[in-house]
């Protein structure tokens, strides 16, 4: 049993399971890019479950519409962690260790090696040294004594290979744990706030319109801030397409929360405000049209409802703005009398096929509307939620809510219901969609991202190589004041190319250094000649 587990655990903080993990993980991630997730968007979960049958239905059993939560994604992610701490560690040591010793003995037989060469010299053995000693600042090495009065050079080069390597390695750890880490406490919140000098307060989930919490956010302890949208710019190519979308807004945060103080900011596209630890990006914008609602006893109430697009491209909306009769407190007399404003509303409105109203560009050129007035019951007492954007179809069907009116409106138009009642579309209003982040393991993920790509850098770049010298006095001849014979090796510690020029290159400096020399022992000789 206990050879099992060490066998196991070996297996497991091999380098080769690791890059398999790390492979898997890569492939695991897959269906979260291709399939819909539901914390992104449950309702195109449920719509692709409904079309794809039973296929859908095992997908949903498997976890795959939510890949990052599930139980074999988090298997993968743990096994990776623990064969990586497991991989590294004595690494780490045998590098500690290795760069401890001394470079490796100089072998007997330089010859056999890749890259050698072999010459003679009438510099000694110590000047030799001297000059090999010089020219391999940079290197590791150590000079030792041989037999027969032979010295020798070890020289090693290219330590920073294995750094990289375990720069790279330990980055992606610190990268794995930085991300577990942002998925724990970060959140992600969605709001539309109208662009009129509204507000929007980071104090609690109630403020958003969607909200996706981090495993360890309960949404009561939100950072604290707030944003004030006091206007919207847009500007579009003749295409129809955006040129760009700008936000006049004002923030406070920390202090300036107690004080009152606002500070100005532009929000833009790609320059999301950073403040109070978070970050507000702008996503997006819309219209809102305001439309006002005269009861035949006088008084009026006056709304102004976000509509959502339907058409990205011209910024043709659909919505629903919905009313509540005044006065009235009996429930069952309240909820005959109830009204909405559906319908489509246009930035620059053009007649379709069969007089059907549609947007001809993105831009507020010439607004229209094309309503049907419900009147009746809305649901609002069913005790379920309900979109803001629609009415209760089921209240329709069932005959409790009626349509009473249609028409094509633009702003200043005004039109009388049965009952005496008016209504009127005063004009419209932008608003933005803005997106707020908070995820405390941002700036660790980028720092790891940098050092896993610098790792790689170092790893791929760097060679690891040696060299040997070794100067051994000639026996040779005797008479001619004695010699050197020099004998080079080098070998490359990894499978690169190159290495075989930067031996000749330093054999070359050497040899050239001590030719001055020879050269004059050479005068020197000739000039004791009779």
């Amino acid at each position: 049993m206990i050879a099992f587990l060490r066998n196991t655990w070996r297996g497991l903080t091999s380098m080769r399971t690791a890059l398999v993990l790390l492979f898997l993980l890569a492939v695991a991630a897959l269906p979260g890019a291709l399939l819909p997730q539901r914390s992104l968007n449950s309702q195109k979960v449920d719509e692709y479950i409904a079309s794809h049958g039973w296929w859908g239905e095992l997908l949903g059993r498997l976890e795959f519409y939510n890949v990052y939560g599930s139980v074999w994604f988090s298997a993968i992610y743990l096994l990776l962690f623990i064969s990586l701490v497991g991989c590294l560690l004595p690494r780490s040591f045998e590098y500690a260790r290795a760069l401890r010793d001394k470079p490796v003995l100089t072998p007997r037989n330089l010859a056999r090696l890749p890259h050698h060469r072999e010459t003679t010299t009438s510099a000694t053995p110590d000047e030799v040294m001297a000059k090999v000693t010089e020219r391999l600042k940079g290197w590791r090495y150590e000079v030792r004594e041989e037999e027969n009065g032979a010295r020798s050079v070890s020289a090693e080069r290219g330590y920073l290979r294995e750094t990289g390597n375990l720069v790279f390695h330990f980055a992606m750890l610190g990268l794995i744990v930085a991300l577990a880490i942002g998925k724990m406490f970060q959140y992600e919140g969605q709001v539309i706030v109208q662009a009129n000098g509204s507000e929007f307060c980071n104090i609690g989930t109630v403020g958003y319109d969607s909200f996706r919490p981090g495993l360890r956010v309960d949404g009561t302890d939100l950072n604290p801030f707030c944003v004030k949208v006091n206007g919207f710019d847009a500007r579009f190519l003749p295409t129809g397409q955006a040129d760009y979308y700008r936000a006049d807004i004002e923030y406070q945060s920390g202090a300036d929360l107690e004080n009152g103080t606002w500070r100005p900011y532009t929000l833009e596209v790609n320059s999301p405000l950073r403040t109070a630890g978070d970050r507000v990006y702008l996503l997006s914008h819309g219209y809102a049209p305001t439309f006002t609602v005269t009861f035949p006893d006088g008084q009026t109430r006056t709304q102004t409802v976000q509509w959502r697009p339907v058409d990205q491209l011209t910024y043709l909306s659909e919505g629903a703005t919905k009313f509540d009769p005044p006065g009235v407190t009996d429930p069952v007399e309240r909820r005959k009398r109830q009204l909405a404003i559906t319908g489509l509303f246009a930035p620059t409105a053009a007649m379709g096929h069969g007089n059907i109203l549609s947007s001809g560009f993105p831009d507020l050129r010439d607004p229209a509307v094309a309503i049907d007035v419900m009147k009746g019951d809305l649901g609002n007492d069913s005790g379920r939620g309900q979109s803001i954007y629609e009415v209760n179809q089921e209240m329709v069907d069932s005959g409790r809510l009626k349509r009473v009116a249609r028409e094509n409106m633009r702003p200043g138009d005004e039109i009388t219901l049965d009952d005496g009642s008016k209504v009127s579309f005063d004009g419209v209003q932008r608003w933005v969609y803005l997106q707020v982040s908070h995820d405390p393991a941002q700036g660790w993920v980028l720092v790891f991202a940098v050092l896993v790509v610098l790792g790689l850098g170092m790893s791929l770049v760097i060679k690891r190589r040696r060299l040997w010298v070794r100067a051994a006095p000639s026996g040779a001849d005797k008479t001619d004041g004695g010699g050197t014979v020099l004998v080079f090796g080098g070998l490359a510690r990894t499978d690169q190319a190159g290495y075989g020029e930067e031996f000749g290159r330093v054999t070359e400096d050497l040899l050239a250094e001590l030719s001055p020399r020879e050269e004059e022992r050479e005068g020197a000789t000739a000039s004791r000649e009779p």
